[in-house]
């Protein structure tokens, strides 16, 4: 299998007044074309401070990052802006869409950003819209939709630019269980769909059992969940 996301002795350390908190050290990671892998741990541990660093937007105290066998670290933040937008998607517990756009122009702005005409973005984005289950919300702002309906948005627009690595940082946290269950299932058919390679990062054993492999992080090291 192809690798899509591979770390080499990657470190993140935070300055305090007295010293440095190690979050992780020497941690070493490949994610395979095709996988759909969790991420677990308790509440601090740095699940997001991983997620973050695999999507670019966040540098490791050392180590290396390649995505697609690029040594994405090597880039300018032009490059690495430039990548994010046309390789990586992001879903976010809190959604994080744009208040005063409604849900087709929030799913159309990323297309916008990487220079798409706004005509085709637009009819992308009502497209997608329609393979999450919205075609009837795309003209409403974020405030007048449901949690569910905006986590649906905020896949659409994380798939619009079409990337090749998915990631997301709980994206069932803010949602009752049903709720959540309905967006895993909807990730889930996405991944197969698209031929997404896909992380998720959670607390929540049921989230895990959704995914093919689960890898535990605890005491600054990642390890394959038996």
């Amino acid at each position: 299998m192809n690798s899509i996301l591979k770390t080499e002795n990657l470190s993140k350390e935070y300055p305090l007044p007295k010293g440095n908190l190690c979050v992780f050290e020497g941690l070493n990671f490949e994610l395979e074309e095709g996988d759909l892998v969790a991420i677990m741990g308790v509440s601090g541990v740095g699940k997001t401070t991983l997620l973050n660093l695999f999507g670019i937007l966040d540098r490791p105290t050392q180590g290396r990052i390649f995505l697609e066998r690029e040594d994405v670290l090597s880039k300018g933040e032009k490059e690495k802006a430039a990548i994010r937008n046309r390789k990586i998607g992001f879903i976010f517990q809190f959604y994080h869409l744009l208040p005063e756009f409604t849900a087709l122009e929030n799913v159309a702005f990323p297309l916008l950003i990487g220079g798409v005409e706004e005509k085709e973005a637009h009819e992308r984005a009502f497209k997608l819209l329609g393979e999450v289950f919205l075609e009837d919300k795309v003209s409403l702002r974020p405030s007048r939709i449901s949690g569910g309906e905006q986590q649906r948005v905020a896949i659409a627009r994380a798939l619009v630019n079409e990337p090749k690595l998915l990631l997301a940082d709980e994206p069932t946290g803010n949602l009752d269980w049903k709720t959540g269950h309905g967006i895993l299932e909807l990730i889930k058919h996405m991944h197969q769909k698209r031929g997404l390679s896909s992380i998720i990062v959670t607390h929540n054993e049921k989230v895990a059992r959704f995914c093919h492999k689960t890898y535990l992080m605890e005491n600054g090291s990642l390890k394959l969940n038996p």
